[in-house]
């Protein structure tokens, strides 16, 4: 092993912003400070400034920019996706029924309990195969008169497995289903084109493309009506109350801008490190096994899972040698139940407790992946041996 050295591979977790995106937001942390709902020229100038950033950014969606909603992040997203339609359809027609899948983010899936558990509404959760995708055949038989919504990650954050998004939400929209996507993974990795991908709502978070943590959007087709889920000013077109985070929001629409003009040079500079992080453990630990769809997943993204080697112990082993990864979502860090996406894809209770992931990103380098390598089958190695040693293995 080399020295020491700090490799960060979580970028699936949070990724940092970029200098070009702190100067454009710099100037409205002070200069235009202003509330953009008052009516003077301080205001004036801070809602200009947010309304370009709308213009901005649903150009890059190809869509409306009264479709966009700016929020606090993708947890925000999607909570107010799943409750704001559920809570309309159960007032407006009685429905009640949702479908969603076991293989989403907690903001969605708790969200989806909540909405069970508490407020008497009715869901399906889709099967998922080996790989974490969802079959469209699946989604068709599980839609019912009652169905309200149907949500359905773009990309998984802890496998990497792309979802047939365009696929799943013609045969949402064929029977008359509101279809939203939890796309916070995919942006600046995969088209973000709402057209295209035929939903009619999709989360996203500035945090995970090179922008400020606490701001997000939620795309809102023209037409779907939703209940507030924050409720007090009308901001937002009186879909989110709330002061706007001016300088945030500008933030997000340049770093948007900047990862899709960038998005061909990023992909294939990810592709190409995955790969070499894929190709070196697999070739040189015999007990790892990729997890995840081995073709159809985001090009910055890998996971594994060793046999005998818990996963928690393990990313303790590869902080000491300065290597940041996750295991599994980054929201289950620390925690030593088994993956319930794992489990959903059909491993053991035992397995799915030994996942490890690795995201590249934008300043990682080829040096990088090579040392992340050679940690990693360092660790493993140890970590192997200290299970074995101990009573009762």
């Amino acid at each position: 092993m080399s020295a020491r050295r700090l490799v960060y591979l979580d970028h699936s977790a949070t990724t940092p912003v970029d200098p070009r995106v702190v100067e454009a937001m710099l100037p409205y942390f002070t200069d235009v400070f202003g509330n953009a709902s008052s009516a003077h020229g301080v205001g004036r100038r801070a809602e200009q400034a947010i309304e370009d950033a709308r213009e901005r950014v649903a150009r890059l969606l190809n869509c409306s920019p009264a479709e966009i909603i700016f929020t606090s992040g993708g947890s925000e997203s999607d909570n107010l996706a799943l409750r704001g339609v559920a809570w309309y359809a159960r007032a407006t027609t009685g429905h009640r029924h949702l479908i969603t899948t076991p293989v989403e983010h907690d903001a969605v899936g708790k969200t989806v309990e909540q909405l069970e558990s508490l407020m008497a509404f009715e869901r399906t959760v889709l099967p998922v195969d080996r790989h974490g995708l969802v079959d469209a055949g699946a989604l068709a038989a599980a839609i019912r008169p009652d169905t309200a919504l149907v949500s359905v990650i773009y990309a998984s954050n802890e496998v990497g497995t792309i979802q047939p998004i365009p696929a799943l939400a013609a045969v949402a929209r064929e029977r008359g289903v509101l279809f939203h996507s939890d796309a916070v993974q995919a942006a600046g990795q995969l088209s973000l084109d709402v057209q295209a991908l035929g939903v009619d709502l999709l989360s996203l978070s500035a945090h995970k493309f090179y922008g400020p943590k606490g701001v997000g959007l939620l795309y809102v087709r023209d037409g779907v009506e939703l209940s507030p889920v924050q409720t007090g000013g009308s901001h937002e077109g009186a879909r989110r109350a709330g002061t706007q985070n001016t300088p945030l929001i500008v933030g997000l629409a340049t770093a948007l801008e900047l990862a899709e003009s960038e998005r061909d040079a990023r992909v294939a500079r990810y592709s190409h490190l995955r790969d070499m992080l894929i190709d070196g453990i697999l070739s040189r630990l015999p007990n790892a096994e990729l997890t995840g769809h081995p073709a159809q997943r985001l090009p910055s993204h890998a996971s594994f899972i060793f046999d005998g080697v818990d996963g928690n112990t393990l990313l303790m082993h590869l902080d000491l040698k300065g290597v940041a990864a996750s295991s599994g979502s980054a929201c289950k860090t620390g925690n030593p139940e088994p993956s319930s996406v794992l489990l959903a894809m059909g491993y053991t209770p035992d397995r799915a407790k030994n996942s490890l992931r690795l995201t590249v990103g934008a300043q990682t380098t080829e040096e990088d992946v090579a040392y992340a390598i050679d940690a990693v089958v360092d660790a493993v190695g140890k970590v192997s041996r200290l299970q074995m040693s101990q009573p009762g293995f």
